[in-house]
Formats: structure tokens, sequence, C-alpha cells
């Protein structure tokens, strides 16, 4: 009788210690966040400098490889890359940046006229719609829409000032990265081998297959994508005289970095500032962008991407949100590859341990019980 007793305390402390275990995990979970976005904030120009070189690296590692056909050694090839990737930003720098920098500038100093003009057309069309009888306030509307706007503008400008005080910083910051790439185009696959090896096979394996494809993907559609609506629209813009072509242009495609929303989202500021100044040549932009869009999504897109990384669009805006919150528009841009990868490598791991399925035909049948109706 007392073996009793004992089980029933050995079954209640068992519950007490599943209860115990579940209820500390969160705060300790929670916690180990904490921590963990903590050593990020402390770190995170560092991380981002890391990340960035990184990716150039990655890029550039395609005509590496091409190019060292032609060499004897993996490092002559290395410096031709990196000579001719100089070269081209320097180009860049010499011709478009300034017009960009000068387009950028005139368009700070035109808003606010933009914005008076269109705040006239507004309190024309609510005198309009008055003498009609028509239930329209757009002129109050547009008065908050505007004062938003300035007070934006203010912030940007300040930006820019801050922008153009830490030249220097920048300049360094370049300098960095580009030199962190050349060692990482040299040196890198050994340092990544090295750190692969240290997670078990079964998933160190998965996890470096699925970030190489995720971001391989990732970046250079994104990248070929952009730079295809920035060729597309800029004469489109200039046949349209649009003012600031080539900024607006460049506004749409390189928010094309941002997965699934930043072209939507391109288009749709670039419309409202072109607006501004006149409504009818906003509309007429916003189709020009639109036509582009749909022939770079339904055309374009599926050739470059296939099936990119398969992940559900709910989740995808979640990982552009934990992006954004965790690292502002660098991490929106690393957001959905990241994820991508933790779904591919999870995805591997359960395709290595298939669940257990026992075979219908393995399950003894009940034997039937005949009721015989006959006395």
């Amino acid at each position: 009788m007392s073996r009793y007793p004992k089980l029933f305390s050995m079954h209640r402390w068992t519950y007490l210690q599943r209860l115990l275990f579940f209820g500390l995990s969160g705060p300790i979970l929670a916690l180990n966040l904490w921590i963990l976005s903590q050593i990020f904030r402390y770190f995170e120009h560092l991380i981002a400098l890391l990340t960035i070189s990184a990716i150039l690296a990655f890029l550039l590692n395609y005509p590496v490889q091409f190019i060292a056909r032609f060499y004897r050694s993996r490092s002559q090839a290395v410096i031709v890359v990196l000579l001719l990737t100089l070269a081209i930003l320097v180009i860049l720098g010499i011709t478009l940046v300034p017009v960009v920098i000068d387009q950028f500038t005139q368009l700070l100093n035109n808003i606010p006229a933009w914005l008076e003009a269109s705040n006239d057309n507004l309190e024309k069309l609510d005198t309009w719609a008055e003498h009609r009888h028509l239930p329209l306030n757009l002129k109050s509307f547009g008065t908050q829409v505007y004062t938003r706007i300035e007070s934006q503008l203010q912030v940007l400008a300040t930006q820019v000032v801050g922008l153009a005080l830490g030249t220097l910083s920048g300049l360094f910051d370049t300098v960095l990265v580009i030199v962190l790439a050349f060692y990482m185009l040299l040196y890198g696959a050994d340092l990544w081998r090295g750190l692969i090896n240290l997670l078990p096979p079964k998933i160190g394996l998965p996890f470096s297959e699925s970030l190489r494809l995720n971001f391989q993907n990732f970046f250079i559609s994104q990248i070929l994508l952009g730079l295809f609506m920035v060729a597309t629209l800029t004469p489109i813009f200039l046949v349209l005289r649009v003012p600031f072509a080539l900024l607006f242009a460049l506004l749409i495609g390189m928010a094309e970095l941002i997965p699934f929303i930043g072209a939507t989202l391109g288009i749709g500021l670039v419309t409202i500032l072109v607006m501004l100044n006149s409504f009818w040549l906003g509309v007429r932009v916003a189709g020009a962008a639109l036509l582009m869009q749909q022939i770079k999504d339904n055309i374009l897109a599926p050739r470059l991407m296939g099936e990119f990384i398969g992940l559900n669009p709910i989740l995808i805006f979640i990982a552009l949100l934990v992006g954004a919150q965790s690292a502002g528009v660098f991490g929106v841009i690393v957001a959905v590859p990241i994820a991508g990868t933790i779904k591919g490598t999870i995805d591997a791991i359960r395709l290595l341990y298939p669940p257990k399925v026992v075979p219908t035909d393995m399950v003894p049948s009940k034997p039937c019980i005949r009721v015989s109706t006959e006395e």
C-alpha cells in the first residue's frame, strides 16, 4: 500500500519540474534576447561594416572566379577585379554622383514652392465644390499633410548637413569596406569553412548552402531589377519632362532593394512629389512606373528569382518589420535573405530526419465479431 503514495509524489514532482521549466524558459529567453540586442547596439557600426564587406566580397566572387581562369593565382584575379571596381566607382563619383546631389539639393529647395502652389490648387477646388454644395474640405487636409512634409524636410536637411560634415568618416568607412572585402576574397573561404566546421555537419552544411543560395538569389536579382527600373524610367521621365528625372528614377531603383514592397513605396513617394508640382504629370509618372513594374514583376523577376526563398508573404512582412526594428534600413535589406536562410536550413534538416510513418498494412486489424440473428 505504501507504493501508491510514492508513485503519486514522483508524478507530482515531475509535473512541478515541467511547470518550473516552462515558467522560467520565457523570462530566460527574453533576457538572452535583450542581452543580444544590447551587444548588437554596441557593435552595430562594426557589424554593419563587416556585413557590407561580406556582401561585396560575395558579389565580387563571381567575376573573380571568371577572371581567375586566365591567371595563375586567385590573388591576381582579386586585384584585377578590385581595380576594375574602384575604376567604376571613381567614374560614377565623377559623372553621376554630382548630378544626383545637385538635383537632390534643388528638389529640397523647390518643395516649399510646390507645396504652396498645390495648396492654392486645393483652395480653388474647395471653392468650386462649395459653389456646388459638395462636402469637400481638401484645404484643411492638405495643410496637415504639408505641415508634416515640411517637418520631415527639416529633419532631412539636418541629416544632409550631418552627412556632409561626416564625409571624412564616410570615406574612411568606404576604404575600410573595400580593404575588408579584398581580404575576404582572399581568405574568406578558409575562415567560413572553419566557422561552419564548428557546427554539426548535419546543420553546418545545409546552413552554408542555404545562406549562399539565398543571398545569391536575393542580391543579384534585386540589383539587376533595380538597374532595369533605373535604365527604363530615366528616358521615360526625360520624355515626359519630369523635373529631377534621374533622381526620381534612382529613388525607385534603390527602393527595389527592399523586397516585394520597395518598388511600390518608391513609386508612391515619387508620384506624391511630382503631384505637388503638377497633378496630371504625377498621374502620367505613376502610370509609366507601374507599367515598368508590371513588366519587371511578370517577365523579368520570375526568370531571375525563380521560386526565390519560398517564404509565406506574411512571414516576409514579419521579417521586414523585425529587420527594420533591429537595424533600420540595413536590417530591412538583409531581413528577407536571412529569413530564407533559416527556413532553408530547417527544411534541409527536416529532410534528413523524416517523420516515421507506420504503414497501414502493418497495423493488425481487429477481428470482426459476427452476431447471428438466427435462433
